[in-house]
């Protein structure tokens, strides 16, 4: 294993501290209990918290900012954070109105995620995120959260600044998650710095359907195909999800994984656009890049969410974020 590291024991540590160092104009570090939130907090507003386990950079800590989340809560790399770090962000970045906790469909995250709404004082609400469609709506598990998570979280964050109260926040965020559904494929396995070896062995000529964003296998490993092949596979499941029309809008996101250069990402975002172009699906609305990655896993992933006039508006709505900004 080669990773730019000094120790696997302070990998987190020094990554956030460096982190909140390069965006300090934007974010603040507390580090015990961890928490990453906003330098500037908006009193009166609904507070919108997230996190989950680190390698999934810049998810969440990246989408703290104006206009989108006002805590994130990073834990060890893959590993929940724990209860007293999001009951002492609640508490640093309640505005008064309550705080929406988003939580990708986990079990650790959902277990410490409840545990903490059950002990903090403020009024709080939960969207759970379960936008991963390579696993059953019947799965013992449920399904997943993964690159849907940066589009709910950001459609909550524009209705919460724009002066949404709880319940209007918590609706928007179900409604946002309903209409998204990921799904993703990898080329490589990740390596953990802890375990200092791939999380599973894939042959070169091969690759695996339906990852999730923690090193875990797919739904299936098949042959390595060309690329209009597999953007054909993924979105052929999105469209069996999303039963979308002609005349439809839509917002496509291609999500890096972490080790796949823009020049490969932006190639399936066009085979992914010529897709839905050819059933007469409208594309408004586009996100390109490496933004709810894997370590260092090689693939990418497809996210599609139906638009709505309104659901237009607080995608465009300004955003300042470390990882996502426009409008400001």
């Amino acid at each position: 294993m080669k990773k730019l590291i000094n120790s696997v024991d302070t990998v987190l540590e020094t990554s956030l501290s460096g982190f909140a160092r390069a965006h300090a104009d934007i974010v603040r570090l507390n580090n015990t209990p961890c928490y990453v939130s906003r330098q500037q907090l908006k009193p009166g507003k609904v507070a919108i918290i997230s996190g989950g386990g680190s390698g999934h950079e810049p998810l969440h800590s990246g989408f703290v900012g104006y206009g989108m989340l006002d805590a994130a809560c990073p834990g060890q790399i893959f590993t929940s954070p724990t209860p007293d770090q999001m009951m002492a962000a609640a508490e640093a970045v309640d505005g008064g109105a309550g705080v929406l906790f988003v939580v990708k469909n986990y079990a650790g995250d959902v277990m410490n995620f409840e545990m903490a709404a059950e002990m903090v004082t403020m009024p709080v609400a939960t969207v759970l995120v379960n936008d991963d469609v390579s696993l059953p709506k019947d799965h013992s598990i449920g399904r997943r959260g993964v690159a849907g998570t940066l589009i709910v979280e950001k459609m909550i964050g524009a209705a919460a600044e724009q002066g949404a109260d709880l319940a209007a926040c918590k609706a928007i965020g179900e409604r946002v998650n309903a209409a998204t559904a990921s799904m993703g494929v990898a080329l490589s396995s990740c390596t953990v710095p802890a375990l200092g070896h791939p999380t599973f062995a894939i042959a070169d000529d091969e690759i695996e359907l339906g990852v999730g964003i923690h090193g875990e296998r797919g739904r299936a490993t098949v042959k390595m195909q060309p690329a209009s092949e597999i953007v054909r596979q993924l979105s052929e499941h999105l469209q069996q999800e999303l039963n979308l029309q002609s005349g439809q809008q839509i917002l496509l996101h291609v999500n890096g994984f972490g080790a796949t250069p823009l020049i490969e990402l932006h190639l399936v975002y066009e085979l992914a656009w010529q897709y839905w172009q050819a059933l007469g699906v409208v594309v408004s609305r586009s996100l390109v890049g490496n933004f709810t990655t894997s370590l260092d896993m090689a693939g990418c992933s497809l996210t599609v969410t139906v638009l709505d006039e309104e659901l237009v508006r607080l995608w465009d709505a300004p955003v300042n974020t470390a990882a996502l900004r426009w409008g400001c």
